[in-house]
C-alpha cells in the first residue's frame, strides 16, 4: 500500500479558487468525545483521510456502530466493549490515545497499545498520564501498554504539566466538575469544546489557557460541523504563493492563522484577506525572516516546514526555530536534494541563504507536514520531482493532489 509516489512538474503558476476541508486535528477528538454518549451523534465536513478510516476500523472493534459517506459521519454509541483494541490499527495513529478518556469514563478501564503516527520526536504521553492521575485514574505500568483503572473520576483544579494537544483534549474528555489550566488552545481543542456543549456539557474559556468545565450528569446525541482545516488552508495558500499564482482558498477562519497572516505579510505575499476566504496574488520581491515556532495562537508548528519552502524563494537568511518538537527538521535534508544549503544549528535551529531556484528531485516525506512542504518546494522546482513515502500525506491532507491540479498544478500519482 506504501507504494504510491507523487511525481510533479514544477513551474506552472497555480490560479483559481480552492475550498478547505475539515480539519484532520478536530476530527478525531471529537469522534472520541461521540463515545460519551449512547445516542447518535452526526458529524459534517468530517475529511476523507486515512486517519478518519483507521478511527473508524477501531470504534467498529470496540462495538460502536459507525456510518461513513465522503462528509458525514454517524456514531451509535450504544454499548463500548472493553477489549483490547489490536496493536494493528494503533499503531498506525497517534490520535488512537484519544480513545483513553471515553473507554475509561465508559467502562472504568482501559488498556491500549502505544500510539503510532508521524516519526517528529519523542511525543511523550507523559501529560496524558498526569490529567488522568489528577482526575483519580490509576496508571497501571506496562511497556508495552498504556492501562489505566478507576473506581470514579473525580473532577478538580489542575495545571497540565505542559500544553499538550492530545493531553489537554484527553482531559477534557475525561473531565467532570473542573478547572485544567495550560490547556492548549488551538483550533481544534476549541472545536472539541463546542461539539461537547453540543452535547450538553458546559465549558467556559473556550480558547484560552484556562478552561473550566461544569460537571453533568449526562451527555446526548448532537450535531455538529467540524471546523475547516487551517494547516490545509495555510498549506494551500503557500502553494500559491510560491508559484507566483493567483488563488482563491474558501471557507478559512481567518483568526486561526493570525501570526501566519503576519509572517506572510513580513516576508512580502500580497494577499487580501476576506470573512471566510483569502486571495493570494503574484508577489515580487520576498525578503527573508526568522520563523519561530510556539503553541497557539503563535506560529504552528504544522505550518513550519511548508513556511520554511516559501523562504526558500527570500532574499537573504532566514532562520527557522522549531520550539515543540525536535524531529521537525528532517525535510530540510530533502530540500538540500533540491539545491538548497542549510546549516542545521541544531535538532531545533537551521537557517539558509535565498533566493535558491529549486531542482527537481526525487525527495521522500519525512512525515505529514515536511510531505507537504516538499510537494510544495516540488511545484516551484525546474523539471519533474519525484515525491516517496506519500501515505504520510493521505494521512492529514483529503485530496490534496487533486485540490493542487484544479488550480493547474501538473501533479499525479502512480504507482
Amino acid at each position: 500500500m506504501h507504494t504510491h509516489r507523487f511525481l510533479v512538474t514544477g513551474g506552472q503558476k497555480l490560479k483559481g479558487m480552492v475550498k478547505v476541508g475539515g480539519s484532520k486535528n478536530a476530527a478525531l477528538p471529537i469522534i472520541a468525545a461521540a463515545l460519551l454518549t449512547d445516542e447518535e451523534v452526526v458529524l459534517t465536513n468530517v475529511p476523507d483521510i486515512a486517519d478518519v478510516a483507521v478511527f473508524s476500523k477501531i470504534l467498529q472493534a470496540v462495538g460502536v456502530e459507525t456510518h461513513y459517506d465522503g462528509d458525514c459521519f454517524k456514531i451509535l454509541a450504544k454499548t463500548v466493549k472493553n477489549i483490547e483494541v489490536e496493536h494493528a490499527l494503533v499503531s498506525k495513529l497517534r490520535g488512537s490515545s484519544l480513545l483513553l478518556s471515553p473507554l475509561l469514563v465508559r467502562n472504568k478501564e482501559v488498556r491500549l497499545a502505544f500510539p503510532g503516527g508521524c516519526v517528529i520526536g519523542k511525543r511523550p504521553i507523559d501529560a496524558h498520564l498526569d490529567a488522568f492521575k489528577a482526575l483519580g485514574a490509576h496508571v497501571l505500568a506496562s511497556d508495552e501498554f498504556l492501562h489505566l483503572k478507576t473506581d470514579q473520576l473525580v473532577g478538580c483544579d489542575f495545571t497540565m504539566t505542559e500544553a499538550s494537544v492530545t493531553g489537554t483534549e484527553n482531559a477534557i474528555i475525561a473531565a467532570g466538575q473542573t478547572t485544567i489550566r495550560l490547556a492548549a488552545s488551538e483550533p481544534h481543542v476549541q472545536d472539541l469544546c463546542h461539539f461537547l456543549n453540543a452535547m450538553g456539557a458546559k465549558i467556559s474559556g473556550i480558547g484560552n489557557h484556562t478552561l473550566h468545565i461544569e460537571g453533568v450528569d449526562k451527555l446526548h446525541g448532537a450535531e455538529h460541523r467540524v471546523t475547516s482545516d487551517y494547516l490545509e488552508a495555510g498549506t494551500l495558500v503557500i502553494a500559491a504563493a510560491i508559484t507566483g499564482g493567483e488563488v482563491t482558498v474558501q471557507d478559512i477562519r481567518p483568526h486561526h492563522l493570525d501570526v501566519f497572516w503576519q509572517k506572510l505579510r513580513e516576508v512580502g505575499v500580497q494577499f487580501e484577506l476576506g470573512d471566510d476566504y483569502v486571495t493570494v496574488f503574484p508577489s515580487n520581491h520576498l525578503k527573508a525572516i526568522t520563523l519561530k515556532t510556539a503553541i497557539f495562537p503563535s506560529f504552528p508548528t504544522d505550518l513550519q516546514a511548508p513556511f520554511a519552502t516559501l523562504l526558500t524563494k527570500a532574499e537573504g537568511t532566514s532562520s527557522i526555530f522549531e520550539t515543540l518538537f525536535e524531529g521537525r527538521l528532517q525535510y530540510l535534508h530533502e530540500l538540500e536534494k533540491m539545491g538548497l544549503q542549510p546549516r542545521t544549528l541544531s535538532p531545533y535551529r537551521a537557517e539558509f541563504a535565498g533566493p535558491v531556484q529549486l531542482k527537481a528531485a526525487t525527495v521522500a516525506s519525512w512525515d505529514l507536514r515536511a510531505g507537504a512542504a516538499v510537494v510544495l518546494a516540488a511545484l516551484a522546482a525546474e523539471g519533474q520531482s519525484e515525491i516517496t513515502d506519500i501515505y504520510y500525506i493521505d494521512r492529514g491532507y483529503a485530496k490534496f493532489e487533486e485540490k493542487l491540479r484544479s488550480l493547474g498544478a501538473k501533479i499525479e500519482r502512480v504507482e
